[in-house]
């Protein structure tokens, strides 16, 4: 009996049966190993954009988030108006109005304090007019109606000016909308670097097997089993170089947030927390890595599969 049949079925053993345990295409090449090593350089680009996107996205929440709980109300100096006095009852105002939690109105020298890293340490400010800052903290338990404490403010102290850093927030917003566009401008580019290297190594290995195809199509073997060979072989070759740069971008942002954890008493290390955070991927950064280390592997051997049905179809004029 035929190793390829079995006693319930007298199926004779076909061109596929016979070639279904060698491959078409040689696993361990030049050729290959080069692909593989592209495919991982593409990737590990790939994976590290978006892996800084998730952590610059998750440090603009937080920039928001510690913006957005705060106001501040500016008191400027008027003739014939007692500014202390001013900045007092503005205080007051915003400190009982519903949905403030905390209202802290600066002295003179913490607001000439304030101005020093402008107009540098040790000048003497006591003739400049000075204005007086208030820092309003909201209630996140209640909501707060701006436009009423911007009215009664108005009327109480018509030298005082509401700031709830909308702009800021605004800004922050078109910012991380940046950031996730650029990512993915670069990882559709990315990709589409990655289809075309596959397309021509997909080319230059049916041209280095050509006469074995042509002698597989002539005895019977279909185009979807030639092309499943072609598609197989890529696609091993797109996990292989998808999980080698998926890993090197997550050894990285560990590496990353390691640094970050051991510079952090630094000045230079808290400038750099406090602009991206701990370097800390979370779940979804991780998931998305991974996604993108499959996808790339998938893509692969789609690509080579198309590419050797087009390229069948031209030699051949045979659909499947």
């Amino acid at each position: 009996m035929d190793e390829h049949s079995t006693p319930f079925s007298s199926r004779p053993p076909t061109i596929e049966d016979e070639w279904s345990q060698t491959p078409l295409v040689p696993a361990a090449t030049v050729a290959g190993r080069a692909l593989a090593i592209v495919i991982a350089i593409m990737t590990f680009l790939a994976a590290l954009t978006a892996g800084f996107a998730f952590v610059l996205a998750d440090a603009s929440r937080e920039w928001r988030g510690a913006v957005g709980v705060e106001m501040t109300i500016q008191v400027t100096p008027r003739a014939a108006r007692d500014i202390d006095a001013d900045s007092a009852k503005a205080a007051s105002i915003a400190a009982g109005f519903p949905g403030v939690a905390e209202a802290r109105a600066f002295t003179r020298q913490e607001s000439e304090e304030l101005l020093a890293p402008w107009l540098g340490a040790g000048l003497d400010l006591s003739q400049l007019p000075t204005p007086r800052m208030i820092v309003v903290r909201r209630d996140p338990q209640k909501k707060l109606d701006e436009i009423g404490l911007r009215a009664a403010l108005d009327a109480a102290v018509p030298n005082a000016s509401l700031d709830d850093h909308g702009a800021w927030m605004q800004r922050l917003d078109t910012m991380a909308q940046v950031v996730v566009g650029a990512a993915v401008a670069i990882f559709v580019l990315v990709m589409i670097a990655m289809a075309l290297a596959v397309g021509f190594a997909t080319r230059g290995a049916m041209a280095g097997n050509r006469e074995i195809i042509e002698a597989l199509h002539f005895v019977g073997a279909a185009d979807s089993f030639i092309a499943r060979q072609f598609q197989f072989h890529f696609l091993r070759l797109g996990l292989r170089g998808g999980a080698a740069g998926g890993g090197a971008a997550l050894l990285l942002f560990l590496l990353l947030g390691f640094l970050s954890r051991q510079w952090t008493t630094s000045a230079g290390g808290e400038q750099a927390e406090a602009l991206f955070g701990s370097f800390s991927l979370g779940w979804g950064g991780i998931v998305a890595i991974a996604a993108i280390s499959v996808t790339v592997a998938l893509i692969a051997g789609l690509m080579s599969r198309i590419i050797v049905f087009r390229a069948l179809g031209e030699f051949y004029d045979v659909k499947d």
